[in-house]
């Protein structure tokens, strides 16, 4: 599976049922493309478990702001709609994968 590019016509379908990890990012950012490959891995990794999604935040600033989302990369981890852990900041993988894999 691949990354799901979110927007905010689809941003609550997506991330309303089971686990979601979504990285708000913006192109301009160099800490966000470092990130990048470890979010499609991730993709890759969790299919059908998981889905794993983006939100340029230059194109969906509202979503940024209803999330409070100050500074990037910024991924969050949903599960059915709700927020439980937040990111800010690059990370490795094993930091997003073992709080996604706590949920299975």
């Amino acid at each position: 599976m691949s990354v799901i590019h979110l927007t905010s016509a689809n941003f609550d379908e997506v991330i309303g049922s089971g686990r979601t990890l979504v990285d708000f990012w913006a192109a301009w950012c160099n800490p966000c493309r470092m990130v990048a490959p470890v979010i499609d891995e991730l993709a890759a990794e969790y299919e059908g478990r998981a889905k794993v999604a983006k939100v340029d935040i230059d194109r969906e600033g509202a979503l940024a702001v209803r999330y409070g989302v100050m500074s990037i990369p910024t991924v969050v981890l949903f599960s059915d709609g709700k927020e439980v852990k937040r990111f800010v900041g690059v990370q490795d993988k094993e930091t997003y994968s073992k709080e996604l894999g706590s949920y299975f």
